[in-house]
């Protein structure tokens, strides 16, 4: 990539009148409870409550769980077919020039989806915003309740199948050994200490690189330097290797997406239906190979 897709606060703030640049706050949360001994499920909310009561000037909301989502898909949360997608951003004031700001709590998985989902429709002026609200508003940065509303724009979804993968393709690309599948849900996961839905374990040869080894101790992502040196212990990780990324539902992926593609990685795939798919499918096979 040319550029490094994270912007900073204060550049933020410097381009908060540019007609050209809309803030998309994209907050939202995945909460678990257990269900059994080692099995939890989850709840997916995006925090529509949170944007009206404060957001930054100018920004316009999108609930990741129902907005930019296929709703007639039995799989949760997968990408909204082109039509829909577009209509969402059109609404919103976005059109095929439009630089977008992606903003979630922190400056992590909502915002990169949304950075991803727009790469994915061919729109790839979009950023995300560094340590997200929770930085700008601990550097006591202007807030509003106030919500904007913008022309209806024109956007044109540009579909870029490569960067999305079906269950199909992971299994069909897999078996290439120069294809690299990244696992970034959490060790207990990926070791089947822990699961959701009525399989625990992994796809079969995906190595584990959690999300969080993505992020910064202070918030927000590492710094270019700072992931050369984290992926350095992660040989079989190589910008000439075609990457698919899983989680459970095809967001936590879009970290390790977006941090590789802000490293010059270009052949990157998100699997969204994830283990939110995989564990359901009994025709697709998972290691280690435990069952409910």
């Amino acid at each position: 990539m040319s550029r490094d897709p994270i912007v900073t606060t204060d550049w933020l703030e410097d381009h908060l009148n540019d007609p050209n640049v809309r803030v998309v706050d994209i907050r939202g949360s995945v909460t678990t409870r257990p269900e059994g001994p080692g099995v939890e499920v989850a709840t997916y909310r995006g925090a529509p409550k949170e944007f009206e009561a404060a957001h930054i000037p100018g920004a316009v909301f999108i609930d990741w769980t129902s907005d930019i989502v296929d709703l007639n898909d039995p799989v949760p949360a997968q990408i909204a077919p082109p039509e829909r997608f577009a209509e969402a951003m059109a609404e919103r004031g976005i059109g095929d020039d439009t630089h977008v700001v992606a903003v979630d709590h922190m400056g992590g998985q909502f915002a990169t989806r949304l950075w991803w989902a727009l790469n994915y429709y061919g729109h790839k002026n979009v950023s995300v915003l560094d340590g997200g609200w929770n930085r700008w508003v601990e550097e006591e940065r202007t807030t509003s309740a106030e919500i904007s509303s913008y022309p209806k724009a024109n956007f044109t979804p540009r579909v870029r199948p490569e960067m999305r993968s079906t269950a199909e393709a992971v299994m069909e690309r897999k078996a290439d050994p120069r294809v690299l599948v990244i696992d970034a849900r959490d060790a207990g996961q990926y070791t089947a200490a822990r699961r959701r839905g009525p399989r625990g374990g992994h796809i079969p040869g995906a190595i584990n690189l959690p999300r969080e080894l993505f992020f910064a101790e202070g918030g927000g992502f590492r710094t270019l330097d700072d992931l050369r040196a984290q992926l350095a212990a992660h040989r079989e990780v190589s910008p000439d290797r075609p990457i698919i990324a899983y989680c459970n539902g095809g967001v936590a992926a879009t970290i390790v997406l977006f941090n590789l593609a802000r490293l010059g990685y270009t052949d990157l795939s998100n699997y969204d239906g994830s283990w939110n798919e995989w564990a359901y499918r009994m025709d697709l096979p998972v290691e280690p190979a435990v069952d409910a």
